[in-house]
């Protein structure tokens, strides 16, 4: 085991003894159990709609902001995985206060993604499952970067939602994601995850490429020929909606990405 991963469990307080009942409160954790290959050990989801078969028979605690925290109880989880914006406050709180050892996912870069599912590994006793699929990782994005590199980052909105206007700010991977592939975040400077912007700021801030996940977003932009995005052709739709949700597969969405970005 690394010495620092040793180190970060520890700080955690996640036992030594490998977890066999874990319940996991984000959906992008739940993709990093089937990922690591221990869908066996999942007692209990957080429910996001869509999900694959192996989890079929995974008991639901509910859904993002209404966790049924009877329910969770009920299923004695030995581990808890957490991503902090999936549990309101409130319930982070008494989930603390219970005293039951947790797991806290919140990467706000790639390399952090794969730090963490190395360390995710660690808990569930896949440590060479963790090694291999974390090793992936970062030579791919080596490689990536090593692709995509320029010297003048191009200059990207990342529409979040229209009505009312939202984006990704700084420590939000899709920005990391972004800078992969040459590009960079034009609301990278605003500390807040996903802030709320005014489409004056967009037009300040001349976007060369506006990025959204419906076609009718981009369509709404026309509007506004002066923004070299419409000016030039590229309003781009998403193509992968894994960029949005942090596990492993997150890699390839944004290889996708740069090919949007680099034709």
């Amino acid at each position: 085991m690394r010495v620092w991963l040793a180190v970060m469990l520890l700080a955690l307080g996640i036992p030594a003894m490998a977890a066999s009942r874990v319940v996991s409160l984000a959906p992008s954790l739940t993709e990093m159990m089937l990922e690591l290959g221990a869908a066996d050990l999942l007692v209990g989801r957080l429910d996001a709609g869509e999900s694959s078969p192996a989890l079929a028979d995974v008991p639901s605690v509910g859904r993002y902001g209404q966790l049924n925290m009877e329910r969770l109880l009920s299923l004695q989880p030995d581990l808890i995985l957490l991503w902090p914006g999936s549990v309101g406050a409130a319930q982070r709180e008494q989930l603390h206060r219970l005293n039951l050892p947790t797991y806290v996912a919140q990467p706000s870069n790639l390399d952090q993604l794969a730090d963490q599912i190395e360390a995710l590994a660690l808990v569930l006793n896949r440590p060479e499952r963790g090694q291999a699929v974390a090793a992936q990782l970062r030579e791919r994005l080596a490689q990536l970067r090593a692709e995509y590199r320029r010297d003048k980052p191009l200059r990207v909105f990342y529409q979040v939602w229209d009505q009312p206007l939202y984006t990704v700010g700084a420590g939000q991977i899709i920005s990391d994601a972004l800078a992969v592939c040459g590009a960079s975040n034009v609301f990278a400077d605003l500390k807040l995850p996903a802030p709320q912007v005014s489409i004056e700021s967009v037009l300040q801030r001349n976007p060369e490429v506006i990025i959204a996940g419906s076609q009718a977003q981009l369509d709404a932009w026309k509007v506004w020929p002066q923004l070299d995005a419409v000016k030039n052709g590229r309003l781009l739709l998403l193509k992968d909606k894994g960029l949005e949700r942090p596990s492993a597969q997150m890699i390839e969405a944004t290889a996708k990405l740069c090919e949007q970005l680099n034709p």
